[in-house]
């Protein structure tokens, strides 16, 4: 027999699977199925309301842009109704920039607030930590320049990622948390108080 923590923590897995996997097919409805209503996004791209989140998203996927997330290992600390989830990502995206279709790779964590509403585990909050990345072109032979100063505007655990997403005509907010420093260590300090009851 399951104990109650473990069918919570495989509930919580699989909603984080389930995640990825329709948000990269388009399967717009069922991934709004994954979030509680006045959940919040916090991606590099777009920060605020799941709602809007979506739209933006279906939008782009409409025009052909296209962005694929791989998952690996992920913790769950959990205390009664509520959970944080930290779960390793890779995140590609594809787009041209200077005229050269190019790659970028993206190394990370999702950094999720959850709750249990009803029986039914869901988003509250999920935040992107970017960790590392890099940008290649399609084609080995291309030479791909970039404006030094235009790279270095962003910190070093997305900066390539960023620099693709404004070349495409995104706002990219530029102090996302990333491996160290305040914005990670003021994070990390929101999930302890998301656990020990408190408002996010």
């Amino acid at each position: 027999m399951m104990t109650d923590e473990q069918a919570d923590r495989l509930a919580i897995r699989e909603m984080l699977e389930n995640w990825v996997v329709w948000r990269d097919s388009g399967d717009w409805e069922r991934f709004r199925s994954l979030w509680h209503d006045g959940g919040e996004m916090h991606a590099t791209w777009m920060q605020g309301n799941v709602d809007a989140f979506l739209r933006a998203s279906r939008a782009g996927w409409d025009k052909g842009v296209r962005v694929w997330h791989m998952l690996g290992g992920s913790s769950i600390d959990l205390t009664g109704p509520r959970a944080v989830a930290q779960t390793k990502f890779t995140l590609m995206q594809r787009a041209v920039v200077h005229d050269i279709e190019c790659d970028v790779t993206c190394s990370g964590r999702f950094y999720d607030f959850l709750e249990k509403r009803q029986k039914s585990w869901g988003f509250v909050v999920r935040q992107g930590i970017y960790e590392k990345d890099r940008i290649d072109p399609v084609d080995p032979a291309a030479t791909l320049r970039l404006d030094r100063a235009t790279l270095e505007r962003f910190p070093e655990g997305y900066r390539h990622l960023a620099y693709l997403q404004t070349a495409a005509g995104m706002t990219v907010k530029p102090d996302m948390p990333g491996l160290r420093g305040p914005e990670v260590e003021a994070l990390y300090a929101r999930g302890q108080r998301w656990l020990s009851g408190q408002p996010i």
